[in-house]
């Protein structure tokens, strides 16, 4: 990892000498960005990179509880301090709040500097570095969908929908990519532009979604995807940030409201060699649903891997209510040229261009380990020639189609558990504590009574 040093602090205060606070931002195994702020006199204890955390923060589950009953207690015992190091280039200024305070982006090193285990960044890393030995170089962008929530103090949220003009009443139904829409939102919209130029976050387009209140919101793609996830992390920080300065809601949950769209994050994947070539590529004139050697690798690995990322792709009870038949999020390993339905879809392009589109992840699932996942499976593709079998026929119904991916999130833990790949790129020790991380809290999800318990069984029981 790059680091940022005390020049770089001295730069940027110089840049902006109003600043008194700086909030550290450590990603959690969910993609959540735990955060302290430090004193001013206490930033060249961070810039010299001599500041701690304990261990145990990139493992907290979304609660901030750690379920280590299952967990290598060797390598968690006493919660041993790491180096919690600043990341080069992404110190920023925070424009929404009303304190002179600027953030930057952290990374975890055991005290000799290895990079900590636990950082899904340096999941990420290690996963790259695979790439890099092999002579290629994955380019990546990502697209994310959230929902705007409605002020309120009900009990139950609600989307925050458009209003129609000269009446009290909500807009209803889908509206994709409503222009009204944008003249609603344009203030909110227009904050998170600014912040996104501010925190240089490529923002490159926005618009109204499946369902009221939802939107996605894109990012450029680059050929540094720990940046591009860190990006989006930026992203999610900031939309739920501007959007309480606007005195509502933003949400990144899979599946908020049971009778509309869920929400999902799709990573768009193509490869490069030494040379500045686009393995993906097809010569020019090949038509452009005929896959080249290399795309049907890729597939083929990330076919072969999806049942034991699905944990890591789907990484809570509520990620599962997304994938139901007719909900445009996939059924199986399906792939396809041009089509919304499959969970790898080959988007249309010029022949030079061409890349997948990753569609299972939900927008609640850690973009650093997602990326890993997905890249792990690529090479592996590429490495083995893994064959994907034939795509699903151009202008295919998939609305009925049986969902054969894990569809629980048990389920999808027993794949992960007993999965043979990902533990080549993500390392055994952090497989086994996302396991048991992630085992404990469905655990615990799961012995809650809800309201749910008592409106169904309570009365009738």
């Amino acid at each position: 990892m790059r680091l940022a040093t005390e020049n770089d602090i001295d730069a940027f205060l110089s840049a902006h000498p109003d600043i008194q606070m700086l909030e550290l931002l450590m990603p959690d195994i969910n993609g959540i960005l735990r955060c302290k702020r430090i004193h001013k006199r206490e930033f060249s204890a961070l810039f010299s990179h001599s500041m701690k955390a304990p261990l145990s923060v990139p493992l907290l589950g979304v609660r901030g509880d750690l379920y280590d009953d299952e967990m290598d207690q060797e390598k968690l015992a006493g919660d041993p301090d790491q180096l919690l190091l600043p990341l080069a280039d992404s110190l920023a200024v925070i424009p929404w709040l009303s304190s002179p305070t600027a953030q930057v982006m952290t990374g975890f090193a055991d005290m000799d500097g290895t990079p900590a285990w636990t950082d899904p960044r340096n999941v990420l890393a290690r996963t790259l570095d695979r790439f890099k030995r092999s002579g290629w170089r994955p380019v990546i962008a990502t697209e994310l969908e959230f929902y705007l929530l409605a002020p309120g103090d009900g009990e139950a949220p609600a989307p925050l929908c458009g209003n129609i003009p000269g009446t009290g009443k909500s807009q209803e139904g889908i509206q994709y990519c409503m222009m009204d829409d944008l003249i609603d939102a344009d203030a909110f919209l227009d904050d998170v532009r600014k912040a996104c130029d501010l925190q240089n976050v490529p923002l490159t387009a926005i618009h109204s979604e499946f369902a009221s209140g939802q939107w996605e919101i894109n990012t450029h793609h680059t050929d540094d995807p720990m940046l591009a996830c860190d990006h989006a992390l930026l992203l999610r920080r900031i939309v739920k940030a501007v959007a309480r300065k606007h005195g509502m809601g933003a949400t990144f949950m899979a599946k908020p409201f049971s009778d509309l769209a869920g929400s999902g994050l799709h990573i768009h994947t193509s490869v490069y060699d030494a040379d500045r070539n686009n393995v993906f590529a097809e010569p020019e004139g090949s038509a452009p649903e005929i896959a080249s050697e290399r795309l049907r690798h890729a597939i083929g690995g990330l076919s072969d891997t999806i049942n034991e990322a699905m944990a890591v792709f789907a990484p809570n009870a509520n990620s599962y209510r997304r994938f139901k038949p007719g909900a445009f999020a996939p059924s199986g390993p399906t792939w396809a040229y041009n089509h919304r339905e499959v969970a790898l879809r080959i988007p249309v392009s010029s022949p030079s261009n061409r890349r997948v589109e990753h569609r299972i992840a939900g927008a609640d699932a850690n973009p650093h380990l997602v990326a890993a996942a997905i890249l792990a499976g690529v090479h592996h593709g590429l490495e083995n020639q893994l064959d994907p079998g034939e795509p699903i026929p151009a202008g295919a119904d998939l609305s009925e189609v049986e969902v054969t991916l894990p569809r629980r999130c048990d389920a999808a833990l027993e794949s992960f558990k007993a999965g043979k790949v990902l533990p080549q790129y993500f390392g055994e020790a952090y497989c086994h504590a996302y396991w048991a991380q992630r085992k404990g809290e469905h655990d615990h999800f799961q012995g809650q009574v809800s309201n749910l318990d008592y409106e169904w069984f309570l009365r009738a029981l």
